[in-house]
């Protein structure tokens, strides 16, 4: 791609795309027709400029109208808003669901990852491979992790189009939200521009078969119907609950059942309390962030507070991308209006005005319910000018992600709202100095502000009574695999891993269970004793990481998951740093040699990876490098993976 703007030329459909979102241009400058005015002077440059955070959300508008990128229209989207046609093709390249080559409108995404392997993924992709192509009008690509591990294998169907209509989504929605274009608000840096998430046509299959996968790919109207959020939830109705107490009992796209079964309630204990006291419960629960870094919460609120620079900025991360793990899917489907009013409270105990929700791009349902949550919300006034007349001003954009792991990392996610590719920047500055936007901003993801809710409700005596000492409060676990039931699950800190795993079902084969992910750690099943607690893990030599939980019974071949966790690691790093670059390729191919090998014909690869596995860990810019080695480690030296 060349530095300079190219010879190719939008058709009608994709400038109409990018216009739908930017607008028209004003100027020649910006691909409008030429006019004399613009040749005396350029206009609306310095406007232009300051719209580089819209560049993701203009490749979403030209992917979802077009199915791909091509060069004239990215070209045109470079002249809208001033970004060089080489970076802008950095961007495009860098997220697994967009392309810059011509493809059918129809896209099968067949997912390879973990759970979906040891359920017969490769049998499925073969099967829909040899049925499905180009000639159908379909692509047929193999995907990492879906977040649909509870329904293992996972097909999920994008179908791009003007007029196209969610397969998934509930009349409920379609007809308080005014149907599937609806906008949502985008400001950009808050100068009042407006964004749109297009809910273009979309199909999730799981559990997936041939037959299912080739029906909703070329059979729209025949597409199997996804389950609804509770059938996630094996614990759905029991008592105890509080994270997923609404679940499958309150309909999620109504605001007027969630205030009827205790919403706002929170929300208005923040309000009678200040932001101080807010941020001071909060510390008092001794709550720590649930994505796996345990960072705790009150301390990161409170160093953003006291910031002097402003604007201040919430960022929610939702992009949940580690295999295994789909606990803030379910959150967002079944209960949208919490993670609403959560973010709500955080803004204001951290003097924010601004919110971003960033979506992985693989969740169409979780989108199609937090678009109408705003929606009403807004019209409700609980976001806005003025929160439940308490003259607060906050407003939330949502911002979909278009499939990276890596953007899962706060600085990297940053770096994709504002137009960037998603790799991670050098620390310090720490984000609660300079995040967003060059801003102060608070990170946290669904999970660590949906329990804000119980805290202020509650009080954070009484919260911090549940769970242990250094790990208070419910907890969430993504439990999949060789179990018969398997799901979202909600136990207090303490809980063992054999309790969560009678729970789910484990089978009396059970060869390793893995914990934390892909980036976590694989236990005996004579270790199912370990607390569920961060520091119960740790002292146990493994990890709790973002609570996934992946048994796996002696069906399944080691060495072959293994492969395909250091495959994942390989595709999905960025490419920013040499250890982590360089040492997931090292990796993915000593594993590759090895993959039927044991004993002495294994031991010089063993003692390579070992070698690259420190290396990737002291050296690499972020936690994707410093934890690639992980799992596989754990599965050498616990359980002899290649003995």
């Amino acid at each position: 791609m060349d530095l300079r703007f190219g010879d190719g030329k939008p058709t009608d459909e994709e400038r109409a795309a990018v216009d739908a979102l930017l607008g028209p241009p004003e100027s020649s400058w910006e691909g409008a027709d030429r006019s004399d005015a613009d040749l005396r002077w350029a206009r609306g440059g310095r406007e232009a400029r300051d719209r580089r955070d819209q560049l993701l959300p203009a490749l979403h508008a030209l992917n979802d109208r077009v199915g791909w990128i091509s060069e004239g229209a990215l070209d045109y989207v470079c002249r809208r808003l001033t970004v060089p046609p080489a970076e802008a093709y950095g961007v495009a390249t860098f997220y697994a669901m967009f392309s810059v080559g011509p493809r059918p409108a129809t896209v099968l995404h067949v997912c390879t990852d973990l759970a979906c392997t040891a359920a017969g993924a490769s049998e499925l992709c073969a099967a829909v491979e040899t049925r499905l192509g180009p000639e159908n009008g379909v692509k047929v690509e193999r995907s990492p992790c879906l977040g649909l591990c509870e329904r293992a294998p996972a097909a999920l169907v994008i179908r791009a189009g003007d007029s196209a209509r969610p397969a998934f989504e509930d009349e409920a929605v379609q007809a308080e939200s005014g149907g599937p274009g609806a906008a949502a608000p985008g400001d950009g840096k808050g100068k009042g521009r407006r964004g749109r998430n297009t809910l273009h046509a979309t199909a999730v299959c799981a559990p997936a078969t041939p037959d299912r996968a080739v029906t909703a790919a070329t059979a729209p109207e025949s597409a199997p119907t996804e389950p609804a959020p509770e059938a996630a939830v094996p614990q759905t109705g029991a008592p105890g609950l509080i994270l997923l107490s609404r679940i499958g009992t309150v309909d999620p796209a109504s605001l007027d059942d969630y205030r009827a079964h205790g919403g706002y309630i929170a929300l208005r204990r923040a309000f009678a309390l200040g932001p101080a006291a807010v941020i001071r419960e909060v510390t008092d629960a001794g709550l720590v962030g649930r994505g796996g870094a345990a960072f705790p919460t009150g301390r990161k609120w409170q160093a953003t507070a006291a910031q002097p620079d402003h604007p201040h900025y919430l960022v929610c991360n939702a992009d949940e991308s580690e295999p295994g793990t789909f606990k803030d899917r379910v959150l967002m489907e079944g209960d949208p209006y919490a993670l609403i009013e959560a973010m709500t409270i955080a803004a204001y105990a951290t003097g924010a005005h601004r919110g971003y929700l960033y979506l992985r791009g693989e969740y169409p349902r979780a989108l199609a319910r937090l678009t109408h949550a705003v929606e009403q919300s807004r019209t409700r006034g609980l976001l806005g000018d003025d929160v439940l007349g308490q003259g607060y001003a906050f407003d939330i954009e949502i911002r979909r992600g278009a499939g990276a792991y890596i953007c899962g990392e706060e600085t990297a996610l940053f770096n994709s709202i504002e137009g960037h590719r998603g790799e991670p920047r050098s620390k310090p500055p720490f984000p609660v100095e300079k995040g967003l936007f060059g801003k102060p901003t608070v990170e946290n993801n669904v999970e660590t502000l949906v329990n804000v809710l119980p805290i202020l409700t509650m009080g954070a005596e009484a919260y911090a009574a549940i769970g242990t000492p250094t790990s208070t409060g419910p907890k969430l676990f993504c439990v999949s695999g060789s179990v018969a039931r398997p799901g979202v699950y909600e136990l207090p800190f303490g809980a063992t891993l054999g309790e969560l795993l009678t729970l789910a079902g484990v089978r009396d084969n059970l060869r390793a269970v893995l914990l934390g992910g892909a980036a976590g750690g694989f236990v005996r099943p004579d270790e199912l004793g370990i607390p569920l607690t961060f520091e119960g893990t740790r002292e146990a030599g493994t990890t709790l990481g973002s609570g996934v939980v992946m048994a796996f019974d002696d069906t399944v071949p080691l060495p072959r998951l293994l492969l395909r966790i250091a495959e994942f690691f390989r595709d999905e790093s960025c490419g920013q740093c040499v250890p982590c670059r360089v040492g997931t390729v090292r990796q993915q191919e000593a594993l590759h040699r090895i993959v039927d090998r044991t004993g002495a014909a294994a031991a010089d690869d063993i003692a390579l990876l070992r070698e690259v596995g420190r290396a990737m860990r002291d050296a690499s810019i972020c936690g994707l490098g410093q934890t690639a080695w992980n799992a596989v480690e754990s599965a050498i030296d616990r359980l002899g993976a290649y003995q």
